[in-house]
């Protein structure tokens, strides 16, 4: 795919049920879809409210088609870090022309964006236009929602095949998903407007996701996905968690990572 209510802490335990519960339905009939193609079936989906939409072209088409078609509001939750200039460059017409016919436009990005300088030009103007934009550290999914009445999501983990979304339940439980994280997302425009000078504002919350995940078990190249970063800033932040806790090597800084686990973290650098 491509494109550009406060939670208290009791209720997140339900929400992670839910959204297994959404994660499974939703695969079980790409499964189904899948086998059906297999067999020279069509690919649409099972029922006439959930498409499946195979291929960049097909899925850019249904998104555009859609976009173009809003009324009140587009929602865009856009993971994976920084997109190219040239990107940037096109979405910011089709931004203003959506903001200019009265329809709002609030983006989700990843903290790593703050550190882009496309990135942060292009938030600069479409913020100035009217948009509204904010950015998480945690990795989330590509999410596009048109008038809380469609939804566009991954439905592999290349994104080459997407699911949409007109069943109504689905559609509002995505809705929720994204206010949710934007209740918890920090907000734009990036003050201050240099990236050395926001570092201290956006570092300990990514070198807290960091450990998480290493602790977790995962690669270096899942993690720096699931940050939007590259494994060589990876890298270079975990040498820097590695110094704070005078660990002399991975193996070491796992162990006391883990001993750390849900004690305070020791102060930043």
């Amino acid at each position: 795919m491509t494109n550009d209510t406060p939670t208290a802490v009791h209720d997140l335990p339900g929400l992670a049920t839910d959204l297994v519960e959404l994660s499974r339905h939703l695969h079980a009939q790409i499964a189904e879809v899948a086998s059906a193609r297999s067999a020279g079936g069509s690919l649409r989906g099972p029922t006439p409210d959930i498409d499946y939409l195979d291929g960049l072209p097909e899925i850019n088409q249904a998104i555009r088609d859609a976009v173009d078609g809003a009324r009140k509001e587009i929602l865009t939750a856009q993971p994976d870090g920084p997109r190219p200039r040239s990107v940037l460059a096109d979405a910011l017409e089709t931004v203003r022309a959506q903001l200019d016919a009265g329809i709002a436009n609030r983006t989700l990005y990843q903290h790593s964006a703050r550190f882009d300088e496309a990135t942060k030009d292009y938030v600069r103007q479409v913020t100035a236009y009217g948009a509204e934009v904010r950015t998480l550290p945690e990795f989330f999914e590509r999410l596009i929602i048109v008038d809380s009445e469609v939804a566009f999501i991954p439905g592999r983990g290349d994104r080459t095949l997407a699911l949409e979304v007109r069943e109504a339940s689905v559609v509002r439980f995505l809705v929720d998903v994204f206010e949710r994280s934007w209740d918890r997302a920090e907000s734009t425009p990036f003050v201050p407007a240099r990236s050395v000078d926001a570092a201290p504002e956006v570092i300990p919350s990514i070198h807290e996701s960091i450990q998480k995940l290493l602790v977790a078990g995962h690669s270096d190249r899942a993690i720096a996905r699931r940050l939007g970063i590259s494994e060589r800033s990876l890298q270079n932040h975990v040498g820097r968690i590695k110094a704070r806790y005078g660990a002399e090597n991975r193996f070491q800084l796992g162990y006391l990572l883990g001993l750390d686990a849900g004690l305070d973290s020791p102060g930043e650098a």
